[in-house]
């Protein structure tokens, strides 16, 4: 089974998804990596502490250490003069070739930490080994964690290249130390997830707010399309029948010539108002804004808009304003061709009036049957056009009067028709 095609705002909406979890992804790895690095660091600081701390001791057991006539170790100074038994203090000593291990020549009696014997030579057997101190980490014979540490020592009258003589093992236990440990991962696991989400929540947010002019230009694009669809079909569908009409000659070849010339001028101004429409929406068209009359502008637009039959009265004052000519006069026209055709009774002529005031305010009344209940705010909307009108008069009219910063309003009229005002700033 296909699956079917995205439409253009799902493709957008879902790259806004992969931006946001590209975003996450970006910061979780950060995140994590600094995490990993912290409760390393931690852990290999509470160690070095213990290993320092643990180090005193044994340096301290070492120099108590002495050596009897006959080169044997002596421990009773070390035993009176520190107590052996917490921390735990065992003496090592390397014994003769013949002997297999360390031999142990001092444990403590009743030492506060027990480890497996195993244990202890195994950590004197690691520092003999490496003439250097090792620690190690263990668990006592009830299971608590504890931490090793042996330190070698060398006879009195060592020679250079002589190993060891033996060495002292000592043990902490590493509880608290731990549960700290752990109290800080789970700190900071936390704190990572929580900016993690916070990230991933404003990577949404800023993926949302990139998209918002391409969405709205989708938005753009399929209104101008649908408005296109709209308004070009029943012009194209005249001129087909009118087409097929002269085909079986059922029609004068003048009169469909005629007909055909005027569906192709109404067809050219339906192109105009669409492609204007669409500018105006995407911001394409730029304003020219420059200082003119606007009382001549629509004086003007009045003799140049064809409306015979129809009477039209024109009440100027001197008025200037700050616009685009050509986009103003193109409201004024909308707003005057659309009284023409909707603002008179069928088959009598329209009576309009045109006012203009100084305050930049273009106002045109007609005479016509006024405007239905609650469709006043809905005129300004595509696809909202009256019997043989496009429908983008009054939206293009509306569009300039924002783009200007102005407003174009509708309201019943005193005479019983529509009163349109186009305001301006001065």
């Amino acid at each position: 089974m296909t699956s079917r095609p995205l439409t253009p705002t799902a493709r957008v909406r879902r790259l806004r998804r992969r931006i946001t979890a590209l975003f996450a992804l970006t910061s979780a790895v950060g995140l994590v990596g600094m995490a990993v690095f912290a409760v390393q660091s931690d852990d290999r600081r509470w160690r070095q502490q213990l290993d320092g701390t643990m180090g005193q001791d044994t340096s301290w057991a070492i120099g108590l250490l002495v050596t009897d006539e006959d080169d044997r170790l002596d421990a009773r100074e070390l035993a009176e003069t520190m107590g052996t038994g917490c921390p735990p203090l065992t003496v090592l000593s390397v014994p003769s070739a013949d002997d297999a291990g360390l031999q142990v020549d001092h444990a403590p009696r009743r030492p506060c930490l027990t480890v497996g014997p195993a244990d202890i030579q195994a950590a004197g057997e690691a520092a003999i080994h490496a003439e250097d101190t090792a620690a190690s980490d263990r668990r006592t014979t009830d299971g608590r964690p504890v931490r090793l540490l042996s330190e070698p020592f060398y006879a009195p009258d060592a020679v250079a290249g002589e190993g060891p003589q033996g060495a002292i093992v000592t043990m902490a236990e590493t509880s608290d130390q731990r549960a700290d440990h752990r109290r800080l991962t789970w700190l900071v696991a936390g704190a990572c997830t929580v900016l993690v989400c916070l990230s991933a929540a404003v990577g949404h947010l800023l993926s949302g707010r990139a998209i918002r002019p391409a969405l709205a230009a989708l938005r753009q694009q399929e209104a101008f399309l649908a408005d296109a669809a709209h308004d070009l079909r029943t012009p194209a569908a005249s001129l087909r029948t009118l087409a097929e009409t002269a085909l079986r000659g059922e029609t004068d070849r003048t009169d469909v010539l005629r007909r055909t010339l005027r569906l192709a001028d109404g067809m050219g101004g339906l192109v105009d108002g669409l492609l204007t429409r669409a500018r105006l929406m995407s911001g394409v068209e730029t304003l020219a804004r420059e200082p003119l009359r606007l009382d001549q502008l629509v004086e003007g637009v009045v003799e140049d808009t064809p409306g015979a039959g129809h009477r039209v009265t024109v009440e100027t004052q001197d008025t200037v304003v700050v616009a685009d000519p050509d986009l103003v006069r193109r409201a004024v026209a909308n707003l005057l061709g659309n009284a023409f055709a909707h603002g008179h009774a069928p088959g009598e002529s329209a009576d309009v009036r045109v006012t203009v005031t100084r305050d930049g305010t273009v106002t045109i009344d007609d005479a016509g049957p006024g405007l239905p209940p609650r469709v006043a705010d809905a005129l300004f909307e595509r696809f909202r056009s009256g019997a043989g009108s496009t429908g983008l008069g009054l939206s293009i009219a509306a569009w300039v009067a924002h783009a200007h910063g102005g407003t174009l309003t509708v309201l019943p009229g005193q005479r019983g028709g529509a009163h349109f005002a186009l305001k301006l700033p001065s």
